[in-house]
């Protein structure tokens, strides 16, 4: 399996203590040119203290397109607060060049009906078209989430109407016991606007992982990561697929660290 570099996204995350500088800088490094930026980093927003301008300027002296920002949360409980919120990364965004903004759902147990979902899209859109973003829903397995599938997620997008695409995570395709039947029901590679790739070894049911677990791929990798995106790929997708682990143990990890662990993940996906 092939996967061209250009279609390899670095998320954030495996970031933690390093700048924006300096995640685009080993980025580069590894001679890929996309990343995505979060607003649950520990600067406690998109850009840390750099204005729009700054992380533009950044991304254009090392050649880095900016694929999304996560993410908008929970995008199906539309309140005040929630729209100020979603109205604030969409300027984040347009301000730094942006082509996407991740929305993820409400996700502490508390049931959304499939109608207030379709009427969160349907509020957010014209939000999304304002500022000229794409708008990716990403359903997420954990059991206690209120949008677990991804089949769902796109009879939802379809009955509100609107332009938006889906995020696959191999880690929410996981823990969603209902995930195959997704694709046994023949869900559309070309409706994936992004996947994101993780890898777990823990050992513990798979009810009770959590983000902590979420590392780089590795051949025991018990989300089976490699295979999903084989067969992705089988099926069509052509999209980007962005590193997105989650593990806290990732606070400590150097440059270097996080340089090796991108290297052996790609040498995994290649195959």
């Amino acid at each position: 399996m092939a996967i061209d570099p250009t279609r390899i996204c670095i998320n954030r995350k495996i970031a933690p203590a390093l700048s924006i500088e300096a995640f685009f800088q080993l980025v580069q490094k590894l001679g890929l040119n996309k990343v995505e930026l979060r607003n649950d980093m520990k600067g406690g927003s998109v850009t840390d203290d750099l204005s729009h301008q700054q992380v533009k300027d950044l991304a254009e002296k090392y050649g880095m397109e900016i694929v999304t920002i996560n993410a908008v949360y929970p995008f199906n409980q539309i309140s005040d607060d929630l729209l100020a919120r979603a109205e604030g990364l969409l300027k984040d965004a347009q301000g730094i060049g942006a082509k996407a903004l991740v929305m993820c759902p409400l996700n502490d147990g508390t049931p959304v009906s499939a109608e207030d979902t379709v009427n969160a899209l349907r509020t957010l859109a014209p939000l999304f078209e304002r500022y000229g973003v794409k708008g990716l829903v990403e359903p997420l397995g954990f059991p206690v989430s209120s949008l677990r599938s991804a089949g769902q997620a796109l009879a939802l997008i379809d009955q509100a109407d609107v332009p938006f695409t889906l995020v696959l995570d191999t880690f929410h395709h996981h823990l969603y016991e209902g995930a195959e039947q997704d694709f046994a029901a023949g869900l559309d590679v070309n409706r994936i606007g992004l996947v994101h790739l993780s890898g777990v070894e823990d050992d513990r049911e798979t009810s009770k992982l959590t983000d902590e677990e979420r590392i780089m791929l590795s051949e025991s990798d018990r989300l089976k990561s490699v295979s999903q995106v084989q067969r992705l790929e089988k099926l069509g997708y052509k999209g980007i697929y962005a590193f997105e682990p989650f593990a806290s143990s990732m606070d400590n990890w150097t440059a270097a660290d996080i340089e090796r662990e991108i290297r052996q993940s790609i040498a995994l996906l290649q195959g």
